[in-house]
């Protein structure tokens, strides 16, 4: 099925970016706690703590960049890694 007003096909039902190939670029709350493996309140949190990276707001929509969620995966140190593994365990606060 083709958008009418997009002219981009749509494959069944559902979001288009639940069909994909490839994860998008930008991403709300709970898809970027999904991308990291951890409930989205956990998420909110350590965002708020500046553990995470911080939103971008495009015309009031909230939303992370997967780019900058891989950045901090890839700059997590051991030390750190088992801190985050702590908080997603309810151990530190």
């Amino acid at each position: 099925m083709t958008h009418p007003s997009l002219g981009v096909e749509s494959v069944g039902h559902g979001k288009l970016q639940d069909q994909l190939a490839y994860a998008p670029r930008l991403l709300r709350a709970d898809r970027a706690a999904a991308y990291l493996g951890m409930g989205t309140s956990t998420f909110l949190r350590m965002v708020s703590e500046r553990v995470l990276p911080k939103p971008k707001h495009i015309r009031g929509v909230v939303v992370w960049d997967r780019f900058a969620l891989d950045a901090y995966v890839d700059s997590i140190d051991d030390e750190e890694a088992n801190t985050v593994e702590r908080i997603l365990r309810g151990g530190v606060r």
